[in-house]
């Protein structure tokens, strides 16, 4: 028997899965505190850890013998077209060097090579975050000299649009979808004929806070906050996409534990969330705008959506927009082992990361 094994790092998981013809044969959601990720300094060094609970799990499936290849979420690169790409020397050298960002994301690609290189076998990754289809005036960022850049959940926001078109029994290559996927970081794209022509990208300091984001802040007073702290770029990127939004303000990135919170009464909490659900909405809207209002539906995807409340406070925010559906959590595992088995099965070509 034959498999692939599937690597996911978020900011506070690591996923991983074993499939083989197609059937999901082990599976298993690794769910890290925050005073274990915040011991690293940098998201790179989270790597042996990371790998060594890779190893144990395979182990623990008795699976190191039969697998054929290695897919990890694919993470922070430069802008390149969607597809599978074979992961080589210069796509580890950008996320080693966190060259165009950081986030648990860019570990995908280095924690496949590792293994994938350990059995003798090819390492990819699919649809990385930074798969960029941006129509030409979401570029603009308002100052000559900076663009914006299209970064998103791109694997899941495309998996749960597609499969909300089936649902409604449309093509996702003819439909208007807003896909809000909500996790430990926000992206909320807009949908239109099978691409994602605007995205907020909440890793850049955009749109909504999220547990651990800090989303659009305002920048005069940022401004002021990094020179009276003297912050160099390094310490702004780790500020904004992993020490802000409801870590900030509560100390807590696992929405379960605030939840917790505001059941016991804490108001402080409850303030922070729905501030969290407010923002998300605004984002929602924007994205109906860039859409000219014509929008087949909402999708709410991501860990965050198996919570009802935050679900229907946005819910309450945004209904008059298009009907509202919910996929919570993410597909993104399948969309991984699907992009390795067909460029396996020869049904496409893997790509160079060094030729786009």
């Amino acid at each position: 028997m034959s498999a692939i094994l599937v690597i996911n790092p978020g900011s506070t998981s690591t996923k991983l899965a074993i499939f083989s013809e197609g059937t999901l044969l082990a599976e298993e959601t690794l769910r890290h505190s925050v005073s274990e990720i915040s011991s690293f300094h940098r998201v790179v060094d989270q790597t042996e850890f990371r790998f060594n609970l890779v190893e144990e799990f395979v182990n623990q499936h008795n699976m190191m013998t039969q697998l054929i290849a290695v897919v990890g979420r694919g993470g922070l690169l430069k802008p390149i077209p969607g597809g599978t790409y074979m992961v080589n020397q210069e796509m580890l050298d950008d996320l080693t060097s966190e060259k165009y960002n950081t986030h648990a994301s860019n570990l995908g690609a280095i924690l496949a090579d590792r293994f994938a290189k350990k059995l003798d076998i090819p390492a990819f990754i699919v649809d990385p975050v930074v798969v960029d289809e941006m129509q030409d005036l979401a570029r603009i960022s308002g100052l000559e000299g900076i663009e914006r850049r299209s970064v998103s959940h791109v694997l899941n926001q495309r998996a749960v649009a597609r499969h909300a078109s089936n649902d409604l029994g449309l093509d996702y290559h003819d439909s208007a979808i807003i896909v809000a996927h909500l996790g430990g970081g926000i992206s909320i794209g807009a949908h239109k004929d099978g691409r994602i022509i605007d995205v907020i990208n909440g890793i850049d300091g955009e749109g909504p806070y999220s547990p651990e984001r800090s989303g659009t802040l305002p920048l005069l007073e940022f401004s002021h906050y990094i020179l009276e702290r003297q912050l160099d770029v390094s310490a702004v990127k780790k500020l904004i996409a992993g020490n802000s939004g409801l870590k900030s303000y509560l100390g807590e990135t696992d929405l379960r534990e605030v939840q917790k919170r505001i059941d016991a009464g804490d108001k402080q909490a409850k303030f922070y969330l729905d501030g969290m659900c407010y923002q998300i909405a605004k984002g929602i809207g924007e994205m109906a705008v860039v859409l000219h209002g014509n929008v087949d539906c909402i999708v709410l995807t991501g860990g965050a959506v198996y919570s009802d409340y935050i679900s229907e406070k946005i819910s309450d925010y945004v209904h008059w927009i298009s009907k509202i559906i919910r996929h919570p959590g993410e597909k993104e595992m399948e969309a991984l082992y699907e992009g390795a088995i067909r460029v396996l099965n020869g049904e496409e070509q893997a790509l160079d990361y060094r030729l786009v």
